[in-house]
């Protein structure tokens, strides 16, 4: 499990979360100080929220979420609406969440993708609110998509039951590439079964680079360069999925138990030069062909679960790490369950991708957000 990093706000669990709702906001504070000088656009108050939610399992637990306010009136229809920007945190550390550095400013844990590309300041400077969920919870269960998808939609319960004459009507509209589109992969699914009443209040979701399918990740991220992220995702999903503990040996427990388990994303990034396969980590034959390996496999893939909220799908044609094939499959599958949807194949590799298709996304946010209904591209039945 991540270490303490100091803070009760990230580090404690709240007595009172039994006799809680999910959504219910358990703690509060004003970091405007701290976090202003990082948005990118002038603020009114930049707040951190602390709500119940539940793990994997559905057992009660915390998740924590920075809303930024801009410092400009709404003068739109209806509520100031609120963009969800579920960054791609991609690591195992509670210092490493856009949370932490917020509040406590710059540090070796930042992550660049908490500032590059802009989205808080675009939405900042056009007047919507932003809500950035630390979405991977206090255990950082890197790449599971229950408790990503849990922490999002609680977060978003939370800002409407602190602040409710200001956001208790508005459209909300969420991002996430990457490690973030997992969040948001996650929360979509979600809202019809955990979030019925948000429903209709999220006017939709741009995700790209998508994550989706776990199994094809065994094949294109093991053993390589990606090698080291796909080690911390599956150490992250064993924090809430412990079955994957009884088949890890001594090598994997002296790694899990040692300082990589409070790693970000470059320390993860860079452990990809030892090109370590995971099945030398594994106590048994072909691990990726176990039982325990195939229930995850559908678990986390979500599958024939209907988005309830629009979509916009993209991801890089020349994609390696993150083939292009899963995003294309999730696509045709949320078609066949009736989402409104649109697909991009843009040009490039994973991070070129997430330049090549970002304007396409924030364009397509932005009408969301804006009251146009959403497109379908979806075929034909």
């Amino acid at each position: 499990m991540p270490s303490d990093v100091g803070d009760p706000f990230f580090d404690e669990w709240p007595d009172s979360m039994g006799d809680s709702a999910n959504g219910d906001v358990l703690a509060t504070r004003d970091v405007t100080a701290a976090a202003a000088p990082f948005v990118g656009a002038p603020v009114r108050e930049v707040r951190q929220l602390k709500v119940r939610t539940t793990d994997s399992a559905g057992v009660p637990s915390f998740a924590t979420a920075t809303l930024v306010i801009p410092a400009t009136p709404w003068t739109g229809p209806g509520g100031r609406p609120v963009v969800v920007n579920n960054l791609p945190i991609d690591a195992l550390g509670r210092a490493c969440t856009p949370g932490y550095t917020l509040a406590h400013g710059l540090s070796l844990s930042t992550n660049v993708a908490d500032f590059v590309p802009p989205t808080t300041a675009l939405a900042t400077r056009r007047g919507y609110a932003v809500l950035i969920p630390d979405h991977e919870g206090p255990r950082m269960a890197y790449a599971e998509p229950y408790v990503a998808g849990h922490a999002v939609l609680d977060t978003i319960r939370g800002l409407r039951r602190a602040l409710p004459d200001e956001f208790g009507a508005s459209r909300i509209a969420m991002t996430g590439y990457s490690g973030g589109a997992i969040a948001t992969h996650g929360a979509v699914k979600l809202i019809d079964s955990y979030a019925p009443d948000l429903a209709g209040d999220i006017v939709g979701a741009a995700l790209g680079g998508v994550p989706a399918d776990f199994e094809m990740l065994t094949r294109s991220m093991n053993g390589n360069l990606a090698t080291g992220l796909f080690h911390g995702a599956t150490l992250g999903i064993a924090r809430e999925r412990t079955e994957i503990l009884g088949l890890a040996n001594n090598l994997a427990q002296q790694l899990a138990t040692s300082p990589l388990k409070d790693q970000c994303v470059v320390t993860l990034g860079a452990a990809g030069v030892t090109f370590l396969p995971m099945e030398v980590m594994a106590d048994i034959d072909n691990p990726f062909a176990s039982p325990q390996a195939r229930e995850l496999y559908r678990d986390m893939k979500m599958a024939g679960i209907a988005s309830g909220a629009p979509l916009y799908i993209y991801n890089g044609g020349q994609e390696f790490w993150i083939p292009a094939v899963g995003a294309r499959a999730l696509y045709t599958e949320q078609c066949g369950l009736g989402v409104p949807a649109v697909y991009r194949e843009v040009f490039g590799e994973h991070l070129i991708a997430a330049v090549t298709g970002y304007s396409g996304a924030v364009h397509w946010l932005d009408e969301r957000l804006r009251g146009i209904p959403a497109p379908d591209e979806c075929p034909p039945a």
